[in-house]
């Protein structure tokens, strides 16, 4: 096997998979988690919740422990315990982040939603 292809072919994977999962700028936690939870799927670990955090907020080292004192000892259970708000109806689309206010906040947006939809949402 070419070292040289495999090397290229793990760099690319690598780089394709940040682009993937690498949270927005100012994409808020819940807005995030519905999207990794909805592509990937939940590993029953704070592992998008985790990663977020280290994009978007770093400084927020208690993060996790906010979150399992809330209910949310995964990503699907913080959506569930801790953003039920944020839940997609089957039908439903998600709504693009409004972000958050400054740059290392933890607190959630508020995207607008259609009116008619579930309550709770401006």
């Amino acid at each position: 096997m070419d070292i040289d292809a495999l090397t290229s072919a793990e760099a690319l994977v690598g780089d394709l998979n940040e682009k993937l999962t690498a949270p927005g700028e100012r994409e808020c936690l819940p807005c995030y988690l519905v999207r990794m939870t909805t592509e990937f799927g939940c590993d029953n670990r704070l592992r998008w919740s985790e990663h977020w955090r280290d994009h978007n907020a770093p400084r927020a080292t208690a993060l996790s422990e906010r979150l399992m004192d809330r209910g949310g000892f995964c990503d699907c259970e913080v959506l569930l315990n801790v953003y039920p708000e944020y839940l997609l109806e089957d039908d439903e689309d998600p709504v693009p982040c409004s972000g958050v206010s400054r740059k290392g906040s933890t607190k959630p947006c508020r995207p607008v939603r259609p009116r008619g939809r579930r309550s709770g949402w401006e």
